[in-house]
């Protein structure tokens, strides 16, 4: 009778509950990080960039050479490392993205066999005459896990809806820069 009444200890469901979260938050984590070192690679970039235009800038004595070398150059240039930052980015969205996916159909899938061995325990273990009631269970419990599959299958769209996204900006991107390099 020493039972603790506030045992905060999870039960087996709500520590996958609190696993996956923790693995979302870790995926979560990584992106961020993987996209503020992104950031603080372009800005050194950029910085020392902006130096080396300057400098050569200064060299220049014709206006006009010095507007054709902005033009020419330095937009181009900025361009260039615009994309590649962009897809560095994009890059770091469907890696996480991925991660995400799989960590949420696994948690999907081990819902659905703690559902079904819930369900074939207590349907195997019903008293004799109650098979009408062990009917309607398990006709309840099929349409759980038809509902199991919705959530499955739209799960899964999302996040393929997602990656079509990412690639469809990419794919924008790149087919702006190589018509400007066109022009």
């Amino acid at each position: 009778m020493n039972k603790n009444p506030f045992d905060m200890r999870p039960i087996p469901g709500q520590q996958k509950a609190i696993d996956a979260t923790n693995a979302a938050g870790r995926v979560a984590a990584e992106s961020a990080q993987a996209i503020a070192q992104i950031n603080q690679q372009a800005a050194q970039e950029l910085a020392a960039m902006i130096q080396k235009r300057v400098a050569e800038l200064m060299q220049t004595q014709d206006l006009r050479s010095s507007f054709e070398y902005v033009h020419a150059e330095v937009l181009q240039d900025a361009a260039k490392e615009v994309m590649q930052y962009q897809n560095q980015l994009l890059q770091v969205l469907k890696s996480g993205n991925k991660e995400l996916s799989q960590i949420a159909e696994v948690l999907i899938q081990e819902s659905k066999a703690d559902l079904i061995h819930f369900v074939n325990d207590a349907t195997n273990n019903a008293p004799t005459g109650s098979e009408a009631y062990v009917s309607v269970f398990k006709t309840s419990f099929n349409n759980a896990l038809q509902n199991f599959e919705l959530l499955r299958a739209s799960m899964a769209d999302s996040f393929a809806n997602f990656e079509k996204s990412v690639e469809n900006v990419s794919n924008f991107s790149e087919s702006k820069g190589s018509s400007k390099k066109k022009s």
